[in-house]
């Protein structure tokens, strides 16, 4: 849909994730809380402004540490990597849990979803 969107000179959103609920070793949430959710989503609006930047990675663009505005809030840089790491195991496995779905699909599915499944796990 996308695709044809752009063809016809749609102006196509900006799509984000986050995962504010990863746990710790220790099984606490390792961000800190739902009002500094803020920081991550004005790196997003800067992101669409192209005022920042971020680390390429198998499913995108992540902000570092120096991209977020940090002020008032004692979260450190390991704390940060702790929310923000990729776990390409996990990754694997997750992709190899698609793969029976991706197969039950498989008559009406889009080529677009198998390929991007399969540039993911190159990149793993």
């Amino acid at each position: 849909m996308g695709e044809q969107l752009g063809k016809k000179g749609a102006t196509l959103p900006r799509i984000f994730t986050t995962n504010w609920f990863r746990k710790g070793d220790d099984g606490k949430f390792v961000w800190p809380g739902f009002g500094e959710n803020m920081r991550v989503l004005k790196w997003m609006i800067d992101r669409i402004e192209g005022k920042a930047s971020g680390t390429e990675h198998m499913a995108g663009v992540t902000p570092s540490y120096a991209d977020l505005h940090w002020e008032g809030l004692d979260f450190s840089t390991a704390q940060f990597d702790a929310v923000a790491s990729i776990d390409n195991q996990a990754w694997r496995e997750e992709l190899g849990l698609h793969q029976a779905l991706f197969d039950t699909l498989a008559h009406n599915l889009p080529k677009a979803l198998v390929d991007t499944k399969a540039a993911w796990a190159a990149k793993l």
